[in-house]
């Protein structure tokens, strides 16, 4: 089964918390502070495998998490970053915001690699928290939490020419003979329901990827059948042979077909419809002569090359392929989608919520639930560090702004203060 779209979760690790510890040796009666940092959380990172032709894995797998880092230990000892995770996808992978539906990257790199959750910073010991004047200290830093998102994965496949048209009209047929590609072939339609691939050497050294886009249908654009599952897969193409059967089998108009599906190629990307064209018409080994005339009359007065070829017998086939050769060298490389993600900033610069909840000024926001979870409310030392924490990150003069004096009520989750400036 061909999978070209799939949703699923990603979560990187979180930092480890620094450790508050102090040195247990003999004949140390009052040792320093010997807690160590913790460890990286894990990145989740998508990588590019050329192996893969399909998004079928994310069909059984829906939730990717990269380890946490271990918590710091004594002496001094760092603890362990995560381990992280390599999540492999097709090239072509154009990767979304699963909310917005905006474009975080596109994996049509070879080889690429991109970091879709970053690992969290370990926390630091109680080590660096040691001052001439405050030797034992006994409060920590803890490590960041690891970033979570719903990400979509939509696979666009990367080929420099794209064989469309309507169904059963010999884009499989040709796509086997000038190619290792070995499509099912058979004479009803949509025998073909997932694009194919296949590589045309022209010569030693020139070569270029064909695609066998499934066969479309009126309102095709609107998602009709399988409409915009195959439609994707051109977005990417560089030039587009518009394969056409002038025998009029099934008493269909040669000339009809080829503006429907000009049509939905319009409607679903205006972009998409103005790519370079060649016109096929196909099975001319058994079409009317009549018919073959009115074809090429009609494509000659649109200014479209057109080649008559025989996907069966192979006549026409060869000039194609080197026409189709010599204009992929002059045209613009493929169609890499850009990101419309603005990156958000880590926790720490996050803006934090400041409300009024009757006697209380109510702050919440990661940045305090994190801050908190490091807080010894029984060291002094450790209620200084705080306090200096939130003045630094802009809290208490927010606070202030808010309206905020001497001796109000501060509430932050579960902790409640008296405001002092």
């Amino acid at each position: 089964m061909f999978v070209d779209i799939a949703q699923i979760f990603v979560k990187s690790g979180s930092g480890g918390n620094g450790l508050v510890s102090f040195r247990r040796e003999k004949y140390v009666p009052a040792g320093g502070p010997d807690g160590g940092d913790g460890g990286r959380g894990g990145s989740v990172i998508l990588r590019v495998d050329t192996s893969l032709t399909t998004l079928m894995d994310f069909r059984y797998k829906r939730s990717y998490c990269a380890r946490n880092g271990e918590d710091g230990k004594p002496r001094n000892s760092k603890g362990a970053d995560g381990e992280d995770l390599f999540i492999h996808v097709p090239r072509g992978t154009v990767v979304r915001d699963a909310d917005s539906g905006k474009i975080i990257v596109d994996m049509s790199e070879e080889n690429g690699e991109y970091i879709i959750a970053k690992g969290g910073g370990g926390g630091w010991g109680n080590t660096h928290f040691a001052t001439p004047t405050r030797q034992a200290p006994k409060f920590a830093k803890n490590g960041i939490d690891g970033e979570e998102k719903n990400i979509t994965l939509e696979l666009k496949l990367i080929a420099d020419v794209a064989l469309a048209g309507f169904p059963n009209v010999g884009k499989s047929t040709l796509l086997a003979r000038v190619s290792a590609a070995r499509p099912k072939i058979a004479d009803y339609h949509f025998t073909t329901l997932s694009p194919n691939l296949g590589v045309v050497k022209i010569d030693e050294g020139k070569s270029f990827v064909l695609a066998d886009i499934p066969g479309l249908i009126e309102g095709a654009s609107d998602g009709v059948g399988l409409g915009h599952d195959f439609l994707r897969h051109i977005e990417r193409t560089r030039l587009i042979i518009h394969v056409v059967d002038v025998t009029g089998h099934e008493g269909r108009d040669p000339i009809e077909d080829f503006e429907k599906i000009n049509e939905e190629l319009r409607l679903y990307s205006p972009a998409l419809a103005e790519r370079e064209m060649i016109a096929a018409a196909n099975k001319i080994d058994s079409a009317a002569k009549e018919s073959r005339e009115r074809f090429a009359k009609y494509i000659s007065a649109k200014g479209l090359k057109l080649f008559e070829i025989s996907a069966v017998t192979g006549e026409g086939v060869r000039e194609l392929m080197l026409y189709a050769h010599s204009r992929i060298e002059q045209l613009p490389p493929l169609t890499v989608f850009e990101s419309e993600i603005i990156e958000q900033p880590r926790e720490e610069e996050v803006p934090f919520e400041i409300r009024r909840d009757n006697e209380f000024y109510v702050v919440e926001g990661p940045l305090i639930m994190r801050l908190l979870r490091g807080v010894n409310f029984e060291d002094v030392d450790s209620l200084n560090y705080f306090q200096r924490a939130l003045r630094r990150f802009g809290i208490i003069s927010a606070l202030v702004e808010k309206g905020a004096r001497e001796g109000d009520s501060v509430r932050m989750y579960d902790a409640e203060f008296d405001f002092i400036q």
